[in-house]
């Protein structure tokens, strides 16, 4: 019997595999309200770290003499589209403060220390919960002890406990490190060791359910010891949820970052962000309400861009429901 002989499109190789973050991409692409807020992000980010450089008013300098009179209290530029006798200054596109600084360059500095902070107490607390969490669901032993200590934490009041410690580690650090770093380290190590309690738990549930599966009975039944098991096995299959977590606390270390340089316990005076040019656009609201309209709503822009990153992450590493 005599074969057929095969075409090329037969004997051609077939396509490699599909990568499963190409995948991952794909959903995420797929969900409308994640794209958006990731070019949001993006663009403040962008904002925020390239803008200082190229902006061309210093925000600390405090004008003297006769240009303190001039550019103090100075309202933004739009505002003459509806208010055409308001003191406008062309070179301050949002106007200035009551002494004299630059509200736009005060804006994209303060972003660079609230996102600094937000992303720093992120990984401190995204760290520690990944740790503990892992700890809690692989060592039986352990995680009574863990899971109680977490059940603490969670049952304190954090706002007052971070106003406590503020008031008597700040002056210390700030004698250490300098008035800034030391107040950064602060609020950094502070948000961060009371917002990892949330990961802890998720992580700790999912190791629980990972090592009754086929795959590490099977490595266990081997010898693997439990420091690979736990490095090669366990941590490669919980990365959704910690980078979920992630990105939720990135929104969590701002938004208490804010609240604790509003209620006067943040950085220094001539040191801006976010939290702290809404507190000093307070007493001055009923006149000058862009002062608290501008840090407001990058705050809550930066919030809300990021809860939507994280409801797509989490729509796109989990695989029962990629493809949908």
């Amino acid at each position: 019997m005599t074969e057929t002989p095969l075409s090329m499109e037969e004997i051609a190789p077939a396509a490699p595999p599909r990568s499963q973050w190409a995948d991952v991409w794909d959903q995420f692409k797929s969900h409308r309200g994640a794209m958006v807020g990731a070019y949001i992000f993006v663009f403040i980010v962008l904002m925020v770290v390239v803008g200082p450089w190229v902006y061309w008013n210093d925000p600390k300098i405090v004008p003297t003499g006769r240009d303190f009179l001039t550019l103090r209290d100075t309202r933004p530029i739009y505002t003459v589209l509806w208010e055409p006798g308001a003191k406008v200054n062309w070179l301050y596109p949002l106007g200035t403060d009551n002494l004299g600084r630059d509200m736009l360059g005060r804006l994209l500095t303060g972003g660079r220390v609230s996102l600094a902070v937000g992303m720093a107490a992120m990984i401190l607390s995204v760290v520690l919960g990944t740790v503990i969490g892992v700890l809690a669901g692989y060592f039986k032993a352990l995680d009574g002890i863990l899971m109680r200590l977490t059940d603490l934490f969670l049952a304190l009041p954090l706002l007052p406990l971070l106003l406590v410690a503020v008031l008597l580690f700040r002056d210390r650090l700030s004698g250490a490190f300098g008035p800034e770093g030391g107040t950064f380290i602060l609020i950094v190590t502070l948000v961060g060791v009371t917002s990892w309690m949330q990961t802890a738990r998720i992580v700790r549930g999912d190791v629980l359910a990972l090592k009754e599966r086929e795959f590490v009975l099977a490595a266990r039944s081997i010898g693997t010891r439990p420091l690979t098991m736990i490095t090669r096995h366990l941590l490669p299959n919980v990365m959704s949820p910690i980078m979920v977590s992630a990105t939720l606390g990135i929104a969590t270390a701002i938004i208490t970052e804010s609240a604790l340089s509003f209620l006067g316990f943040g950085f220094p005076p001539d040191f801006p962000t976010w939290g702290k040019l809404l507190f000093d656009a307070v007493d001055r609201m009923e006149l000058y309400p862009e002062r608290v309209l501008w840090p407001g709503m990058m705050i809550s822009l930066t919030v809300l861009s990021v809860n939507y990153v994280g409801d797509g992450l989490r729509d796109a590493l989990d695989p029962r429901i990629r493809g949908r």
